[in-house]
C-alpha cells in the first residue's frame, strides 16, 4: 500500500512524487518509456527544441557576418546541433530518473500502468494500491486522416527532433505555436519551409497587429505560407514526398524531403484502463477534473496535458501545487481562482503574451487603454541589431495591467515581470517608474508605459 501512485513521469507528477517522498510518504511512480523520464518537455519538447532553435540562430548570425552558407555547410552545423541536443536530452533524462530512483521512499516501476478498478493499478503483473493516484501521462500529436500520413518521412514534433539529415525542403501541416517554432528553426538552418494552414487567417486567435507583425517577420525571413489548403494525399516517391492539396478549387502538388504534422495535441490515455473505473473523459479524450484537479473518483487526480486545457510545462507544475495542498489537506489554491499563464512562441524574434488580448477584452466588455511602442525605441535593440517587433500593454480603468504582448529578442524574459504585475494587480505606474538595469530590453517598459 502506497501513499501515492504517479502514472507518468511528467513535470507535475515527478514534482509531487519528490515532495511527498521527502515528507516520508511511500510513493510509486510508473513510466512505460525510459526515454520519457521527466516528461515531454526535457525529452521531446521544450528543452531540445530550444537547443536547436539556439544553434540555428547562431547559424543566422554567422551568415550575417558574411560567411557563405550552402547546403553542405548548413547540414554540418545542423548535425553538430543534433549531437549536442542528444547530449542534453540524455543528461536531463538521467537526472530526472536519478532524482526519484535514488529516493528511498520512491519505488520506480518501468512498465505500462493499467487501472483494473477505482482503487487498483496493474503494472508488470503487480497490483498496486494507494491512498491517492495521480495521472500524468501527457499528450500526443494529433494525426489527421490523410492518405500516406504514415510514411516514415512524415514527422511529428517528437520525431522531427531526431531527423538525422537537414531537409532541403520541409512542409509543415499546421500553423500553430509548435508548427511555427519548427518552421522558424528549420528555416534558420537553411531549409526551404512551407507552412500549410487549413484556415484563411494567420494566428486567428491573436490581435490583428500581433498576427500581422509575426507574419511579416517570418515571411521576410523566407518562410512560405499556404492558407485555405486542404491536404488530400501524401505519396512517397524515391527520395521525396509528394504532397497533393486543394486550394481555390484547384488540385496542386509540391515536393518535400520531409513533412511535419503539427495540427495540435490530444490527451494520452491509451491503455490506461479508464473503462475499468468511474473516471469520466470528455469527447476529446480529456480526463474531467474539478477545481482541485480531482476526478469523479475520490483520491484520483489528473495533472498536466492529460486533463486538456493549456498544455504547457508550467501549467503541469502549477497543477502539482494544487494537488499537493489537497492531498495534505492544507489550505491552497484551486482553479476557481484562475491563473495567468505566460506563453512564449520561440520564433525569431520571440513572441510572448500573458493575460487578456484586445479580442478577449472586447468580448468580455472590459474597458481598457492600449500602450504600445516599437522595439526600435529600446536602445539595446539598436546596439545588437535585433529591432523587430513591438511591446503592447493593456490597462484597465483601475490602472492595472490586464494583458501584455511582446515581440522582440528578449520577449520571453520580459513577459514574466508583466505576469507578476497582472497576478498581484500592480498599478502600471510602478513598472513605468521602476529603475531597470541598462541596457536591457525590459527597460523599454519605462517608455511604453508613459
Amino acid at each position: 500500500m502506497f501513499d501515492l501512485i504517479v502514472i507518468g513521469w511528467g513535470k507535475g507528477g515527478k514534482t509531487l512524487a519528490n515532495i511527498l517522498a521527502n515528507k516520508g510518504k511511500k510513493v510509486a511512480i510508473i513510466e512505460k518509456d525510459p526515454k520519457m523520464y521527466g516528461g515531454t518537455c526535457p525529452n521531446v519538447g521544450c528543452l531540445p527544441t530550444k537547443a536547436m532553435i539556439h544553434r540555428s540562430k547562431i547559424l543566422v548570425e554567422i551568415g550575417a557576418l558574411g560567411v557563405e552558407r550552402d547546403y553542405e555547410f548548413n547540414n554540418v552545423i545542423y548535425q553538430n546541433a543534433l549531437t549536442e541536443k542528444k547530449k542534453l536530452v540524455n543528461k536531463v533524462n538521467s537526472a530526472n530518473y536519478n532524482l526519484l530512483n535514488n529516493n528511498e521512499n520512491i519505488k520506480v516501476y518501468k512498465g505500462e500502468a493499467r487501472f483494473i478498478s477505482n482503487t487498483e493499478v496493474l503494472v508488470n503483473g503487480d497490483v498496486l494500491k494507494a491512498k491517492n493516484i495521480v495521472i500524468n501521462t501527457g499528450s500526443k500529436t494529433r494525426i489527421p486522416e490523410i492518405e500516406g500520413i504514415n510514411s516514415d518521412k512524415v514527422l511529428t514534433s517528437d520525431t522531427a527532433l531526431e531527423l538525422e539529415v537537414l531537409p532541403e525542403r520541409l512542409g509543415i501541416i499546421g500553423g500553430g505555436f509548435i508548427g511555427l517554432e519548427f518552421a522558424s528553426y528549420f528555416n534558420n538552418f537553411g531549409s526551404e519551409v512551407t507552412v500549410f494552414e487549413g484556415g484563411n487567417k494567420f494566428m486567428p486567435r491573436e490581435d490583428e497587429d500581433i498576427s500581422e507583425c509575426i507574419y511579416n517577420l517570418l515571411t521576410e525571413q523566407g518562410i512560405n505560407f499556404n492558407f485555405s489548403s486542404k491536404i488530400l494525399e501524401i505519396k512517397e516517391l524515391a527520395n521525396k514526398l509528394q504532397l497533393k492539396y486543394e486550394k481555390d478549387g484547384e488540385t496542386k502538388i509540391e515536393y518535400f524531403e520531409n513533412i511535419l504534422v503539427s495540427i495540435g495535441r490530444e490527451p494520452n490515455t491509451d491503455g490506461l484502463g479508464l473503462e475499468n473505473t468511474d473516471i469520466k473523459v470528455s469527447d476529446r479524450g480529456e480526463i474531467l477534473v474539478d477545481e482541485y484537479l480531482e476526478t469523479i473518483v475520490s483520491g484520483i487526480f489528473a495533472v498536466g496535458d492529460v486533463k486538456g486545457g493549456e498544455m504547457f510545462t508550467a501549467v503541469s507544475l502549477d497543477d502539482s501545487r494544487i494537488v499537493l495542498s489537497k492531498i495534505l489537506n492544507e489550505k491552497g489554491r484551486s482553479l476557481k481562482e484562475g491563473r495567468n499563464v505566460p506563453k512564449v512562441l520561440f520564433i525569431d524574434p520571440s513572441y510572448a503574451q500573458v493575460g487578456l488580448n484586445e479580442l478577449k477584452a472586447n468580448e468580455l466588455g472590459i474597458k481598457y487603454t492600449v500602450k504600445k511602442l516599437p522595439t526600435t525605441t529600446i536602445p539595446k535593440s539598436l546596439a545588437i541589431g535585433e529591432t523587430g517587433g513591438f511591446t503592447k500593454v493593456l490597462i484597465n480603468e483601475n490602472d492595472e495591467i490586464i494583458g501584455a504582448f511582446i515581440i522582440n529578442y528578449e520577449a520571453h524574459e520580459m513577459i514574466n515581470l508583466l505576469a507578476l504585475a497582472i497576478d498581484q494587480k500592480i498599478k502600471y505606474q510602478v513598472l513605468r517608474d521602476l529603475i531597470y538595469a541598462h541596457p536591457i530590453y525590459t527597460e523599454g517598459l519605462n517608455d511604453v508605459l508613459k
